[in-house]
């Protein structure tokens, strides 16, 4: 992977650039952020930032998406100051690392963007089919389409033909052609010159050139405008591109991977593709399978999230119950894996167990909140604390029965979380999102995402908690 440290750290830098090295990571220094952009523009991209919390950070992540660099930040600064990592964090930044800088954390944070990029899990005959395919094919520069539908692992499956072919130490590039407007997407992929149009305040290198030497995926291409599919094609079949603006050409040399969620064939048919193109492309087509049919890897897959959340919530790693299981194998999944690890990161977080019960497992089509199950997850050892005080005071006057299940009820269960039983759903709804906010050191995104709901929604729950006198996490960013 690639790594931009940005900023002097008085002396911490070349430390920590050292451990990345040692990780495996091609490390880039930059003395600030004014320097760093250059570079981004000049095509020496990178898969993850770390910078010092006396850059600007703010300004740094504003220039990150108004030129659309999307990188990972990761704020890094001398020993433990919680002020600057919770400002860090409010800018946008996902980590704070704290230094002199520890090994084994570099190592996590490096594995943490990196994690997914070679590793399948595939034991499921129908993707042990489709992973015997993608070996053979992977040695080779030959164009890959891989379709399929959404959240079945499409760009993880684009990462490991790379890290599987001759380009892997070069690097892998990608583009969501669905995610840039239709007048920027040309300068994206091909770059531009200084003054080539309005905004274009510098130099940019484009996606080909910043995967010279590597691997470009095109990451849903059939959303790509018939005007630029012309000039996509006279790259593929040329190795050459012109930059918006420039006045010569420039070769390239680039193995291309292109995905997509529709039926390429059916677009062709109706105009909305080049029939030319799709052939350049289709090569060599890996249609990965929904995760409902390839049911052997469900579980698999479900471990694997289970532990990741775990530990990235620093809750002790739990099993998957035999009813929680038989719910995950039961649902039909139309969001595919994707949809298995929202649900997975959802359970860690609100199970209550020793096992991840099937209480916390909450599949699409429920209509039941977040608050609703978390309650539920507590309703049957409520209910089995409350049966057996019951039976125990059958054998005592009426009386001394009530007196023993009042107790009970009050105490919650005594699931060692707060109790649930007696308790509004609106009540813990409002623990479980501040809470939540608050692990999240106050980034509502970040929130939004772990609960499953929009930023909308949780926006206008903050502003009625606050309108209440309550206190929100993160209040003022």
């Amino acid at each position: 992977m690639r790594l931009m440290i940005v900023g002097s750290l008085n002396g911490q830098i070349s430390t920590a650039g050292k451990i990345a090295i040692a990780r495996g990571a091609k490390v880039a220094h930059c003395e600030d952020i004014e320097q760093a952009l250059g570079a981004l523009r000049a095509g020496r991209g990178a898969d993850l930032m770390m910078v010092d919390v006396k850059q600007n950070i703010s300004i740094l992540m504003d220039n990150l998406s108004a030129e659309r660099f999307v990188i990972p930040v990761v704020a890094c600064g001398i020993d433990n100051d919680t002020a600057a990592a919770v400002k860090a964090i409010k800018a946008g930044a996902k980590e704070y690392i704290p230094l002199p800088p520890d090994a084994e954390l570099i190592a996590a944070v490096l594995q943490a963007v990196t994690e997914e990029s070679s590793a399948m899990i595939a034991g499921d005959p129908a993707m042990k089919a489709v992973l015997q395919i993608a070996d053979r094919i992977a040695p080779s520069d030959a164009s890959v389409l891989i379709t399929g539908e959404s959240g079945t692992g499409k760009e993880v499956m684009s990462r490991y033909i790379h890290q599987k072919s001759k380009r892997a130490g070069g690097p892998f590039i990608s583009l969501n052609c669905a995610a840039i407007p239709e007048n920027l997407l040309e300068s994206e992929l091909f770059g531009h010159e200084k003054g080539a149009f309005t905004g274009a305040i510098a130099r940019r290198i484009g996606k080909f050139e910043e995967a010279n030497g590597g691997t470009l995926l095109l990451d849903e291409v059939t959303e790509m405008h018939p005007s630029l599919q012309a000039k996509l094609l006279r790259a593929i079949q040329e190795r050459i591109i012109d930059r918006v603006g420039g006045t010569s050409p420039v070769k390239i040399d680039i193995r291309l991977i292109a995905t997509s969620n529709r039926d390429m064939e059916a677009a062709v048919r109706a105009g909305q593709f080049r029939e030319d193109l799709y052939f350049r492309l289709n090569v060599v087509n890996i249609e990965l399978p929904s995760l409902s049919e390839r049911p052997g890897d469900i579980l698999p897959l479900a471990k694997m999230f289970a532990d990741k959340y775990s530990e990235q919530n620093g809750i002790a790693p739990k099993k998957i119950s035999e009813a929680a299981a038989e719910k995950l194998r039961a649902h039909r999944w139309p969001g595919n894996v994707r949809e298995l690890e929202n649900t997975l990161h959802r359970a860690i977080l609100v199970s209550m167990e020793a096992e991840i019960e099937a209480g916390a497992i909450m599949l699409s089509g429920q209509k039941a909140s977040l608050a609703a199950q978390a309650a539920q997850n507590t309703s049957s050892a409520q209910a089995a604390q409350n049966t057996s005080s019951a039976q125990a005071a059958q054998t005592a006057a009426p009386a001394q029965a009530a007196a023993a299940a009042a107790p009970a009820v009050a105490a919650g269960g005594g699931n060692g979380n707060g109790g649930l039983v007696g308790r509004t759903v609106a009540d813990v709804e409002r623990d479980l999102i501040l809470n939540t906010l608050e692990h999240c050191l106050g980034n509502r995104t970040h929130a939004a995402n772990i609960l499953g709901i929009s930023i909308r929604t949780l926006r206008n729950k903050l502003k009625e908690y606050g309108e209440a006198g309550l206190a929100i996490p993160g209040s003022g960013a």
